[in-house]
C-alpha cells in the first residue's frame, strides 16, 4: 500500500523524483528482472517510463499482474505493428491550427500547455504527439486570444497536454487570467491524471486559484481502477469538491486492467465516496503501441451491460469512442460491431 512518506512531501518534490528505470520499478515491487521480456527496454526507449513513487506505493508488491503496474510498465508487445493502430488515431494534426491549440468541437477549445506528464500511461493516445513543436510560447497568446475572440460560439476551454497540473501554480494562474479576459468564455475544464498519481498536487494554493476564478471550473481526473483511489487520494479530491469545484472522472477500458464489470462498479462507488462523478468510459483509441490493451466489441458490450445492471444511472459512465473528424464522442453501448 501507499508509503505514507509521500503524503508529507510536496508535489514538486514528487514530480522531480519520478521512476524512469524499468529495472528500478521491478526492484521496488520485488519482481524479477525477467518480468521485462525481450523488447521491453526498447519499448521504454521509444516511450519512456515515467511513474511517481506515490503511485507505485499503491501497487501490490510481488504481483506482476497488478492492474496499476500494467498501465505503466513498458511491454515488448508495444513494438508490434497492427493494422489500424497508428500514431495519430484521432487525426489531431488536422485540428492543430495554432501551436498549443486543438479545435475539434464547435463550442470547446483545447489548449495543450505542456508536453510533460507525471506518468506515462502505455495506452496514451498522444504518446506520439509532437509536443515540442506545439507548445505555446508567451508570444503565441496574442494569436490564441485573437482566435478565441473571433469564435464567439466557444464558451469552454479545456486545458490538456501533457498534463496541465504539472505546471506551477504561477504558470497556471497566468493562463487562467488570460482566459478570463475573453468575455464569452464561461467554463474552464482541466484534464489531469496528476491528482490520482500525485494527490498532493491538490494544495491550498491550487484550490484558491480555482475557486476564485470567474470561470466555472471543472476538473476531470483520470482513474481506471479502484486501487488508485486510496483514502488519502479521496481526501484530496474531496478538498476540491467541498469548494464547489465539479470533479468528474474518465476511464479507459483496458484488457487485463479493468475489463470486468466488478472492477468498474467498484471504481464508480469509490469515486462517489470522494464526490467524483463517473463521466466517460473510453474504448481504447487505436494508437500505435497499445494493441495489447484492446478488447473485442462483443466483450465490451457484455461488460457494459453488467455495469448498467449493477449501478444506478447516475454512477454509470458513458461508454464512448472518439472518432477522428466527428463533432462529438460516439456512444457505443449496444453496437457490437463498433
Amino acid at each position: 500500500m501507499i508509503n505514507y512518506l509521500y503524503q508529507e512531501q510536496n508535489w514538486q518534490s514528487q514530480l522531480s523524483d519520478l521512476i524512469t528505470d524499468p529495472l528500478e520499478l521491478l526492484e521496488l515491487l520485488q519482481l524479477s528482472p525477467e518480468q521485462l521480456l525481450s523488447g521491453a527496454i526498447l519499448a521504454s526507449e521509444q516511450f519512456k517510463l515515467r511513474v511517481p513513487r506515490a503511485f507505485v506505493g499503491k501497487m501490490s508488491v510481488g504481483d506482476p499482474f497488478d492492474p496499476l503496474l500494467l498501465q505503466v510498465l513498458p511491454h515488448h508487445l508495444e513494438l508490434e505493428e497492427h493494422p489500424g493502430f497508428v500514431t495519430d488515431p484521432l487525426d489531431e494534426e488536422s485540428a492543430n491550427h495554432i501551436p498549443g491549440v486543438l479545435h475539434k468541437y464547435s463550442s470547446r477549445f483545447l489548449l495543450t500547455l505542456t508536453g510533460a506528464c507525471a506518468v506515462h500511461c502505455r495506452y496514451c493516445f498522444r504518446r506520439h504527439f509532437p509536443y515540442q513543436e506545439n507548445l505555446p510560447k508567451n508570444d503565441d497568446w496574442l494569436n490564441i486570444q485573437s482566435y478565441l475572440q473571433s469564435q464567439a460560439q466557444i464558451n469552454e476551454v479545456i486545458l490538456s497536454g501533457g498534463d496541465p497540473l504539472t505546471l506551477s501554480n504561477r504558470k497556471l494562474a497566468q493562463w487562467i487570467e488570460r482566459l478570463e479576459s475573453i468575455a464569452h468564455l464561461k467554463i474552464l475544464r482541466i484534464h489531469s491524471r496528476v491528482p490520482i498519481v500525485i494527490p498532493n498536487r491538490i494544495d491550498e494554493e491550487l484550490i484558491s486559484l480555482l475557486k476564485n476564478s470567474r470561470l466555472r471550473i471543472i476538473v476531470v481526473v483520470h482513474s481506471n481502477h479502484p486501487a488508485e483511489l486510496d483514502d488519502f487520494t479521496c481526501s484530496k479530491l474531496l478538498q476540491l469538491t467541498k469548494q464547489d469545484i465539479l470533479v468528474l472522472n474518465q476511464a479507459v477500458l483496458l484488457k487485463g486492467v479493468n475489463d470486468s464489470a466488478d472492477v468498474l462498479v467498484a471504481l464508480s462507488h469509490q469515486l462517489f465516496e470522494a464526490r467524483v462523478m463517473p463521466y466517460y468510459l473510453h474504448v481504447l483509441d487505436k494508437v500505435k503501441g497499445a494493441h495489447h490493451f484492446d478488447l473485442a466489441p462483443r466483450q465490451i458490450d457484455l461488460i457494459y451491460k453488467d455495469v448498467l445492471a449493477s449501478l444506478p444511472g447516475y454512477l454509470v459512465p458513458k461508454l464512448v469512442r472518439e472518432i477522428a473528424g466527428e463533432k462529438n464522442k460516439t456512444p457505443l453501448f449496444g453496437i457490437a460491431t463498433f
